[in-house]
């Protein structure tokens, strides 16, 4: 039989049972020699230092070290890092891609949840669910039977910016609910965006004819405020502003006019700076709606990014093609 290689762990030892609970670290252990007690927060621990001599796979998440060109030399047999969170954007430095390692991301795992909390965001606020609740806990009464113009999510227009893997996930969540999705998205041509079935429009196009905007581009230099003034200035009063991307996509400051004229509402779940100081007017406004960065894995849902690293694993070791290998020249233009 041939044995298994030696994989090693790197990322914040505390986050290791979490992502890779017993059932899933069993099936990991099947596939790979991999010391759970040993984990990598730094790559100068002597005890480190020795196992990244025999290290064929590396285990990435949330707290990683840099692996750079002195990693790489204390790691000569690594062909493989594999990582139970999303972008490897922060992790690897340009001598992982120069000597042909190969990368995989569980950042397709990682979409789920994201795409999860933004459809539910979506049908929350079309039914203007914070406002009313908000209306019920100051009169603690209710017309019972009136119906509530402007509020429902029959025909509701859907903006969704940016055909990212959370993108892409969330029209296929949107599909089955009577909504009218559009995309926007300057990578995506009329073809591609007819294959995902819903309408390509300009950025500003969008803004203009949609109820719900929900950002989910990349942050790069060109993305940043990418919704700022001007671009908010198009929404039609009374939309709402969804974002579970990065921070930085919006202005805030012109978001705080915007919400202070009750011309629009926001829900952010990812703010610029984050968390965001304790004095921001984000945390008292009506309508934002402020969520603790929780829409990514958490709970239960981190053990998802365990078993997609464990599959990838089997995959690797079978001769199969990896289901998330990373394109280095893709990653460069994403987050």
């Amino acid at each position: 039989m041939r044995p298994r290689p030696a994989a090693l762990f790197a990322m914040t030892a505390e986050n290791v049972p979490h992502i890779f609970p017993p059932d899933v670290l069993a099936r990991l252990g099947n596939a790979v020699e991999i010391d759970p007690t040993l984990t990598a927060e730094n790559f100068t621990d002597p005890r480190v230092r020795d196992a990244l001599a025999d290290t064929e796979i590396l285990i990435t998440g949330w707290g990683c070290p840099h692996i750079d060109e002195a990693v790489l030399a204390a790691a000569p047999r690594l062909r493989a890092i594999l990582h139970a969170a999303g972008s490897v954007k922060g992790l690897t430095s340009p001598a992982v891609w120069e000597r042909g390692i190969t990368v995989s991301s569980a950042a397709g795992a990682n979409a789920l949840p994201v795409a999860e909390y933004t459809l539910a965001m979506i049908l929350l606020a079309g039914k203007d669910l914070f406002a009313q609740r908000d209306r019920l806990r100051v009169q603690r009464a209710f017309p019972y039977g009136e119906i509530m113009p402007g509020i429902g999510n029959f025909g509701r227009r859907v903006g969704v910016v940016g055909a990212s893997r959370i993108g892409r996930r969330l029209i296929e969540l949107l599909r089955p609910f009577d909504l009218r999705v559009t995309l926007a998205d300057p990578y995506v041509d009329a073809t591609e965006a007819a294959a995902l079935g819903v309408p390509l429009l300009p950025l500003d196009e969008l803004l203009r004819t949609s109820d719900i905007v929900t950002v989910h581009a990349p942050q790069t230099p060109e993305t940043l405020h990418l919704i700022g003034r001007r671009e908010l200035a198009l929404m039609p009063t009374g939309s709402v502003l969804v974002n579970t991307a990065r921070g930085a996509l919006l202005d805030h400051d012109a978001l705080v006019e915007e919400l202070r004229a009750n011309r629009l509402s926001a829900i952010l779940d990812v703010t610029d700076p984050e968390p965001l100081p304790v004095d921001s007017p984000l945390f008292d406004l009506p309508n934002a709606f402020i969520t603790p960065h929780l829409a990514g894995s958490q709970g239960n849902e981190v053990a998802r990014l365990g078993l997609a690293v464990t599959e990838e694993a089997e995959r690797l070791l079978s001769g199969r093609e990896l289901a998330h290998a990373i394109d280095h020249a893709v990653l460069e233009r994403t987050a």
